[in-house]
């Protein structure tokens, strides 16, 4: 009989200690997963902190745009208005430029000058 129990020890000494193995191995795995597990809630907060960032960019951008849109809706009114005032000018100077030219050749105006 004792070399039955010898054999019965040999399996009991080889499953503990492929017992401790698995219960290491659940340990390693468990560690693994905690710091998986703090990666994660760190990626999540930047994730967030990057969205809000990124909302903050965006309505900021869209404030810009608009604005910009703004100006140049002024800006080409203004130069519109401008070239009119241009127009006017030129067409203002040739009137003058006639008018003058014609009262040139006024009998009233020769005697006058000379």
């Amino acid at each position: 009989m004792t070399q039955p129990g010898a054999i019965l020890q040999g399996y009991n000494n080889e499953l503990v200690k492929y017992i401790e193995d698995l219960c290491m191995q659940k340990e390693e795995l468990n560690k693994q997963i905690q710091q998986a597990e703090e990666e994660k809630s760190k990626l999540q907060h930047e994730i967030q902190a990057l969205n809000e960032q990124l909302e903050h960019v965006s309505e900021n951008l869209d404030q810009k745009i608009a604005l910009r849109n703004d100006l140049s809706k002024i800006l080409n009114e203004a130069e519109t208005a401008y070239m009119k005032i241009l127009d006017s000018s030129r067409t203002l100077l040739n009137v003058l430029k006639k008018e003058v030219g014609d009262l040139k050749h006024t009998p009233e105006l020769k005697s006058n000058v000379t």
